[in-house]
């Protein structure tokens, strides 16, 4: 399986989301947010971080980005997407998955690892997971209060497509919502970090799932 993680001025997690990807047993490329192409992957992953320094909105800038042409036209082909913090919110920004990433209800930045539920196993980014399954990741954002309007709160719960939601809803996102997926169930995106729990030394294996059942999904296709 093809991989490419997508770089910003800004971007922290890119070499985090790359090892996690490489762990799984994909290939993996980095490509630079000047960059027009992406190249003949199966997966784009945009990682967490503070691109461009989140001025006007966070992940507004890079959205109008050459790279985030190239992942939208990636996207629109029926390629797969993975938007991790930062990237959930370049996704959002692009329109590639509804809804927008508010301050934090608390209106400060959280970095901590807090408790999950799995909502959804039926896509290829959660099949590694059972439906209900209690994990914990780790959050690291200021700007995570996922916010949407009613019809569309309704469509991610009508068409199952809430694929995380918050324990603690520390940040105060609707419906405890703590990612998404697209309508074409190829797109997610969430705030917690599953490429920082893919090593016991590190902080915890939970997020290892997520990438070696993408990988395998993507492999066999």
């Amino acid at each position: 399986m093809k991989a490419a993680v997508l770089v910003f001025p800004g971007s922290n997690c890119d070499r985090d989301m790359a090892v996690a990807l490489r762990a799984a047993g994909a290939d993996v490329t980095m490509v630079w947010h000047k960059d027009a192409e992406i190249g003949d992957v199966d997966l784009v992953a945009v990682p967490g971080g503070f691109s461009f320094g989140d001025y006007l909105r966070c992940g507004a800038i890079a959205a109008k980005s050459p790279v985030c042409q190239a992942l939208k036209r990636h996207v629109d082909r029926g390629g797969y997407a993975l938007g991790v913090c930062n990237g959930f919110q370049v996704l959002t920004e692009t329109g590639l998955l509804p809804g927008a990433l508010m301050r934090n209800a608390g209106l400060k930045f959280v970095c901590r690892t807090v408790p999950l539920t799995v909502a959804t196993s039926d896509s290829a980014f959660t099949q590694g997971y059972n439906a209900g399954r209690s994990i914990a990741l780790p959050v690291a954002h200021h700007d995570g209060n996922y916010t949407a309007d009613a019809a569309t709160l309704s469509a991610l719960r009508d068409q199952d497509r809430v694929a995380f939601t918050y324990g603690d809803n520390f940040n105060g996102s609707q419906n405890e919502i703590a990612g998404v997926l697209s309508e074409n169930r190829r797109v997610l995106g969430m705030m917690p970090h599953p490429e920082r729990a893919v090593d016991a030394a590190t902080g915890g294996t939970e997020g290892l799932p997520l990438f070696r059942g993408l990988v395998q999904q993507l492999a066999d296709a």
